[in-house]
Parts: C-alpha cells; structure tokens; sequence
C-alpha cells in the first residue's frame, strides 16, 4: 500500500484564504493563499509541534502563480511536493524545500528559519557549462565557435549588472542593466548564483538567467571568472566546470599583447590576474576538465568531445515533455518508495490527457537552484 496525500484545509477566520498543512517530523507546514487584496499571494507558516509556536520563515526562490487549489506529500525530510491545479502539467509541479542544503545554508547566514520553492520542470535536461579561463587564452572564441555551430542546442547566459550601458549595448543582450537596490535585494533572496563588487559596480549570474535559456530547450553556457566558478560549485547547481589553460604563460602574454586593445598597465594587470587564475584552476574539487588551447581546432574538438555533441540519443521517457502543456488538472493519490502516483480530476479524453501518472522520484535529485529537472513521468493508463 502506498502512503495516502497528505492534504487538508486549515479554518481560518480570513474571508478568502484557503490553507493546506503537511507534517514533517515535528513540524507542520501550512501553505495559504490569500486573496484579501488585489494581488494573490502565498503564506507560508510553520508550527512547531514540540513548543506550539508558530514561525513565519524567510521564503526564498521565485513561487508559483496561486491558483484556487493544490495537493501536497512530504517526499523527505528535505522537500514538500506541491501540485497546482487548472495549469499546464510542466508548470504545476513545485517542490517547498525544507531542509535541503541549500536551505541550511541560507538558515545560518540568516540567522532565521528559511525555505526555498523550487520548480519541477518535465523532461530530461543536459547540464549547464562552465567556462572559466584567464583573459586572452581564447575561451571567447571557443564559445562563439559553439554558438556558431550549434545554435539549437547551446544558449548563453545573460548576466546582471548596475553598470550603465556601454554604446550600442542592449538590455537583455549584452547585459541585464539594473538598479544596485534591485540586485541587492535578490542576491539576499538567493537568485543568483555568483557575484562580485567589480569598480564599484555588481557583476552576477541570477537563477532566472540560467532557467531563460534551459527554458528554450538549449543548454545553458556560463563564461565567469574563477571567484564565479567557485561560488557556482557551492551552489546546488549540477554543472560541467571546465578551465581552459594556455599552452605556457609565456604564451598568454604574446597573445594579450598581439591583441594591441590595452595599454601596458592594463596588459599588466590581466596577466597579475592570469597567474592568480592559473594557480587557482588546480584546486581540488574546482573544475571537472582542464583545456590547454595550444592549437584552436585541436582544443575545439577536444570541448565537443567533452560535451558528447555527437550523442544524439533521444530521451526515451514513456510521458514526453510535450504533454507538459496539457491543462488537465492533477492530484496527489499516494506515495511509495519508487514513485507518486498523479490522478486526473477531470475526464479529458478529445486531449489524450492520461488519467493516472507515475512520478518517479530517482528522477527528483539535483537540479539549478529554483528548479528541479529532469522530472520523469509515465502514463499508467490513458483514455
């Protein structure tokens, strides 16, 4: 037998506000929705079994648009599986994590009780890359060179700054151009992954930017330096950190001069940095591939080799991505050590929507920050 969804309304005196409570360990989530105002918003609360009280936590990650119901089941100690109702598949499935490690690093820096939602999103994803490499060993070209040959696949991301646009830079292309009490605001609500105060100025990469381009269907691209490389790795985002070295320092600075774009105290600097960067890359744990770009086409194969690029398995998941857009409404029924099983509310056979779906949970680990992927579905009976 399967452990039955745990799903019950909690009665308060608040006209408009539907409340459902999951219990975990001794606590007791209760997940609200308050229509009081114009603007539909999500109240979470906790309860303290041991002391009754209760705590309102900081809530981290972008939430769900309410909707006028859910289901929810405890999955460990760390997540709450959350179904939205009346939305296509792919954007109803949440997850409130509780006590991930994420969540305990946020609770400590913070000093207060956190959780975290995060987003389920159907159908099997590649990792992110990467890119680090000092300035001048030509990881901008073997980026460019990627992009050139395979637009479907790869996407770049987008970073944030508080700079002003250069001449003929775009918003949203070149850079996200924003304000510093913005950025700073969202870095403390833990959407980005890196940082870095540069000139008096921020530098970042935010969740949202990763998810845009894995959105699309292509996998994401990340040119940062080293500091942003080790900030990724901290983070929960599965990725492939590859360094690409030049062939000998001396070699770096031949290359920095024969560019003939900065002056010799800039040159002199990028190469300070270089040998910082270098010594750096090393580091156990850090980067998952060293490239040394001695010959340009040599070190281009050698990335695609690394990027299994001529792998064109198909994912061969029983319930495609496809039927994500389906707007069949879905329950929580029950609960086993292998899977969720997901019931139909309504009978929609004209859409060959399935009545009954199996969520695997060995497909519920890893995932960006904000986003758990690769969720696998699989129909056990249809109309």
């Amino acid at each position: 037998m399967g452990e039955e969804a745990v799903e019950f309304s909690v009665e308060k005196a608040t006209t408009g506000c539907k409340q459902n409570a999951v219990d975990v360990g001794d606590k007791t989530y209760v997940i609200g929705r308050s229509d009081d105002d114009s603007k539909s918003s999500i109240i979470i609360k906790i309860l303290d079994k041991q002391t009754q009280t209760w705590v309102v936590p900081t809530v981290l990650g972008t939430q769900p648009t309410p909707t006028k119901s859910q289901s929810a089941i405890p999955l460990n100690d760390e997540k709450i599986l959350i179904i939205e109702k009346g939305v296509p598949l792919n954007e109803s499935i949440w997850f409130l994590e509780i006590d991930t490690p994420f969540v305990k690093q946020q609770r400590k820096i913070k000093g207060t009780e956190v959780v975290s939602w995060s987003k389920g999103v159907i159908g099997v994803g590649q990792k992110p890359v990467v890119i680090s490499g000092p300035s001048g060993v030509g990881k901008g070209t073997l980026i460019a060179k990627l992009m050139k040959d395979y637009p479907s696949k790869f996407g770049f991301s987008v970073s944030h700054t508080t700079r002003s646009p250069r001449e003929k830079e775009i918003d949203g292309v070149h850079y996200h151009f924003t304000e510093r009490i913005k950025i700073d605001k969202d870095i403390s609500e833990g959407k980005f992954l890196e940082f870095a105060h540069v000139h008096g100025n921020v530098y970042g990469t935010s969740i949202e930017a990763v998810e845009s381009v894995t959105d699309e269907g292509k996998r994401c691209i990340l040119d940062i330096d080293v500091q942003g490389a080790r900030s990724v790795r901290a983070s929960s985002l599965e990725a492939i950190f590859i360094f690409v070295c030049p062939p000998s320092f001396e070699e770096l600075e031949k290359r920095l001069r024969a560019r003939g774009t900065e002056t010799e105290e800039q040159i002199q600097k990028r190469l300070r940095n270089a040998r910082a960067e270098l010594d750096q890359s090393n580091s156990p744990g850090l980067f998952d591939h060293l490239l040394v770009n001695d010959d340009l086409e040599t070190c281009y194969e050698n990335l695609k080799n690394l990027l299994a690029l001529d792998d064109d398995q198909e994912d061969s998941d029983d319930f495609s991505a496809k039927d994500g857009k389906q707007t069949t409404s879905y329950s929580i029924v029950s609960k086993n050590d292998s899977e969720i099983m997901l019931q139909s509310e309504t009978n929609e056979s004209k859409s060959g929507a399935a009545s009954l779906l199996a969520l695997d949970l060995s497909s519920l680990s890893g995932g960006a920050p904000g986003r758990t992927r690769g969720l696998k579905l699989r129909s056990v009976n249809s109309f």
